[in-house]
């Protein structure tokens, strides 16, 4: 549970210091949300998984309660998208502690990493977005990893609306082709919906860390609900998106599934020259 402490303080300290820093910036008259520092199509931008920013993500999933234990459970994410053209690449390392019958095990998961070539113009008004997908089985422990390699597709439409809000899904599938034998196979879809509103002033409304988790392989379904709010602002040419979402999981099969959670995270994004 430390990653989640950690990550919770650096949360709170990061609001206090960078709020400051964001107060004492001048808004343009025209293009500037209400007193936040970013416009409204940065605030859309900020939020867009095919927006073209590179950044650095620190994302953090805590479990208080396993459905019918009294376990907890936590994953943070460490995440960097690079942008080239109209390739947009996201590798993600999760950092997982969980409990077993021996205990808590801690360590590394399954590196994952997709390549989504983005299809529509810059002038649409529905972005889309689809790309190939592949996990290795790089985890430390067996409870935190599948042992197999996996390959999937990835699919994002995004459809940003006037005022900074923006309403969109990532869906991935993965499957396993090779890997530790003694193993079960993978076959995972996850569905993630994008709900975001402008509040003004950086701050913003979301929905948008729900992983809705269709386990095929082991007939273990996961379908949590969130809302939660976020703030974003500039740290010199830096654009910063803090948030923290709770979600309430509303349906579920299967042991071990979190009975809620708290999604919080820090983006670190810069705009590609």
């Amino acid at each position: 549970m430390k990653n989640f402490y950690l990550l919770f303080l650096i949360f709170l300290t990061s609001i206090n210091i960078f709020a400051q820093t964001d107060a004492k910036k001048e808004a343009s008259v025209t293009k500037e949300a209400e007193g936040g520092g970013v416009s409204n199509e940065q605030m859309t931008k900020s939020n867009n998984p095919l927006a073209n920013l590179n950044s650095f993500n620190l994302q953090n999933y805590y479990s208080p309660k396993i459905q019918g234990t009294t376990e907890v459970s936590n994953s943070l994410l460490v995440r960097g998208v690079m942008v080239s053209g109209r390739q947009i690449i996201r590798a993600t390392m999760p950092i997982t502690t969980t409990p077993t019958v021996e205990g808590y095990r801690s360590g590394l998961g399954d590196f994952s990493i997709f390549d989504i070539i983005k299809l529509t113009g810059d002038s649409a008004r529905t972005e889309f977005g689809v790309g190939p997908l592949i996990a290795a089985p790089t985890a430390t422990s067996n409870s935190i990893g599948s042992g197999k390699w996996q390959i999937g597709v990835a699919t994002v439409v995004i459809h940003p609306m006037k005022g900074g809000n923006m309403i969109g899904t990532l869906i991935t599938y993965q499957t396993s082709i090779a890997g530790n034998k003694n193993r079960t196979g993978t076959n995972l879809l996850i569905f993630q919906p994008v709900l975001t509103l402008n509040m003004g002033n950086g701050l913003y409304g979301r929905s948008a860390g729900g992983t809705w988790t269709f386990d095929f392989q082991n007939n273990r379904t996961l379908i949590p609900l969130g809302i939660g709010v976020g703030k974003i602002f500039k740290a010199g040419k830096t654009i910063v998106n803090i948030f923290i979402e709770p979600e309430l999981t509303v349906y579920s099969e299967g042991q071990g599934q979190p009975a809620y959670q708290i999604f919080l995270g820090m983006n670190f994004q810069w705009a590609k020259d």
